[in-house]
Protein backbone atom coordinates (compact mmCIF):
# COMPACT_ATOMS: atom_id res chain seq x y z
CA UNK A 1 0.00 0.00 0.00
CA UNK A 2 1.13 3.33 -1.08
CA UNK A 3 0.41 6.40 1.67
CA UNK A 4 2.30 8.42 -0.05
CA UNK A 5 0.91 10.26 -3.57
CA UNK A 6 3.48 11.68 -6.59
CA UNK A 7 2.94 15.08 -6.74
CA UNK A 8 3.54 16.86 -10.02
CA UNK A 9 3.86 20.06 -10.55
CA UNK A 10 2.17 22.09 -13.20
CA UNK A 11 3.19 25.12 -14.86
CA UNK A 12 1.28 27.87 -13.79
CA UNK A 13 -0.30 30.67 -16.37
CA UNK A 14 1.58 28.65 -19.32
CA UNK A 15 4.50 30.75 -21.63
CA UNK A 16 3.78 34.50 -20.23
CA UNK A 17 6.64 35.57 -19.00
CA UNK A 18 8.92 33.99 -21.80
CA UNK A 19 8.04 36.86 -24.58
CA UNK A 20 8.17 40.34 -24.82
CA UNK A 21 4.53 41.87 -24.72
CA UNK A 22 4.38 45.63 -25.73
CA UNK A 23 0.97 46.04 -23.83
CA UNK A 24 2.93 45.53 -20.75
CA UNK A 25 5.59 48.54 -21.29
CA UNK A 26 2.55 51.25 -23.10
CA UNK A 27 1.40 52.75 -19.89
CA UNK A 28 5.04 53.36 -19.41
CA UNK A 29 5.35 54.80 -22.43
CA UNK A 30 2.31 56.73 -22.63
CA UNK A 31 3.42 58.23 -18.82
CA UNK A 32 6.38 59.54 -19.91
CA UNK A 33 4.26 61.06 -23.05
CA UNK A 34 2.29 63.13 -20.87
CA UNK A 35 5.28 64.30 -18.58
CA UNK A 36 6.92 65.53 -21.83
CA UNK A 37 4.43 67.71 -23.13
CA UNK A 38 2.76 68.68 -19.58
CA UNK A 39 6.13 69.33 -18.04
CA UNK A 40 9.00 69.51 -19.94
CA UNK A 41 8.01 71.33 -23.12
CA UNK A 42 6.59 74.09 -21.26
CA UNK A 43 9.52 74.48 -18.72
CA UNK A 44 11.85 74.60 -22.17
CA UNK A 45 9.91 77.39 -23.69
CA UNK A 46 10.07 79.60 -20.41
CA UNK A 47 14.04 79.02 -20.15
CA UNK A 48 14.04 80.09 -24.29
CA UNK A 49 12.02 83.42 -23.95
CA UNK A 50 13.66 84.39 -20.62
CA UNK A 51 17.59 84.03 -22.18
CA UNK A 52 16.00 85.59 -25.21
CA UNK A 53 14.91 88.79 -22.81
CA UNK A 54 18.28 88.45 -20.57
CA UNK A 55 19.89 88.83 -24.43
CA UNK A 56 17.82 91.78 -24.91
CA UNK A 57 18.77 94.00 -22.08
CA UNK A 58 20.10 97.20 -22.67
CA UNK A 59 20.40 100.87 -20.76
CA UNK A 60 17.38 102.29 -19.63
CA UNK A 61 15.25 99.40 -19.39
CA UNK A 62 12.81 99.12 -15.68
CA UNK A 63 13.59 95.82 -14.81
CA UNK A 64 12.36 93.86 -11.70
CA UNK A 65 14.60 91.10 -10.10
CA UNK A 66 13.91 87.89 -8.52
CA UNK A 67 14.54 89.04 -5.24
CA UNK A 68 11.63 92.11 -6.36
CA UNK A 69 13.84 94.96 -6.68
CA UNK A 70 12.78 97.75 -9.13
CA UNK A 71 15.18 100.04 -10.53
CA UNK A 72 16.92 101.00 -14.27
CA UNK A 73 19.36 99.80 -15.93
CA UNK A 74 22.22 102.13 -16.47
CA UNK A 75 25.02 99.73 -18.01
CA UNK A 76 25.52 96.93 -19.53
CA UNK A 77 28.88 95.59 -17.90
CA UNK A 78 29.32 92.52 -19.77
CA UNK A 79 27.16 89.55 -20.97
CA UNK A 80 26.67 88.38 -17.30
CA UNK A 81 26.56 91.79 -15.07
CA UNK A 82 24.41 94.51 -15.30
CA UNK A 83 24.46 97.78 -13.22
CA UNK A 84 21.20 98.76 -11.83
CA UNK A 85 19.90 102.06 -10.48
CA UNK A 86 17.60 100.66 -7.35
CA UNK A 87 17.25 104.72 -5.90
CA UNK A 88 18.68 108.05 -7.33
CA UNK A 89 22.19 107.58 -6.74
CA UNK A 90 22.45 104.15 -5.62
CA UNK A 91 23.60 101.58 -8.17
CA UNK A 92 24.74 97.85 -7.70
CA UNK A 93 25.86 95.27 -10.21
CA UNK A 94 23.53 92.36 -10.46
CA UNK A 95 23.96 88.78 -12.39
CA UNK A 96 22.14 89.47 -15.63
CA UNK A 97 19.97 85.75 -15.28
CA UNK A 98 18.49 87.60 -11.85
CA UNK A 99 16.22 89.84 -13.46
CA UNK A 100 12.41 88.45 -13.88
CA UNK A 101 10.87 90.68 -15.65
CA UNK A 102 11.00 94.01 -17.74
CA UNK A 103 8.46 96.66 -16.52
CA UNK A 104 9.18 98.84 -19.70
CA UNK A 105 11.39 98.80 -22.58
CA UNK A 106 13.46 102.03 -23.35
CA UNK A 107 13.17 102.87 -27.54
CA UNK A 108 16.13 102.88 -29.72
CA UNK A 109 17.50 106.23 -30.57
CA UNK A 110 17.17 107.53 -33.70
CA UNK A 111 20.05 107.32 -35.67
CA UNK A 112 21.94 111.02 -35.85
CA UNK A 113 21.75 111.99 -39.14
CA UNK A 114 25.13 114.20 -40.26
CA UNK A 115 24.32 117.68 -41.75
CA UNK A 116 25.95 117.40 -45.40
CA UNK A 117 27.66 120.96 -45.86
CA UNK A 118 26.80 122.63 -49.44
CA UNK A 119 29.43 124.09 -51.04
CA UNK A 120 28.42 127.50 -52.21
Amino acid sequence: MMLISNAYAQAAGGAGGAGFDIVSILPLILIFVVFYFFLIRPQQKRVKEHRGMVEALKRGDKIVTAGGMLGEVTKVVNEREIEVEIAQGVKVKIVKQTVSEIVSKTEPQPAKSEKTIEKS
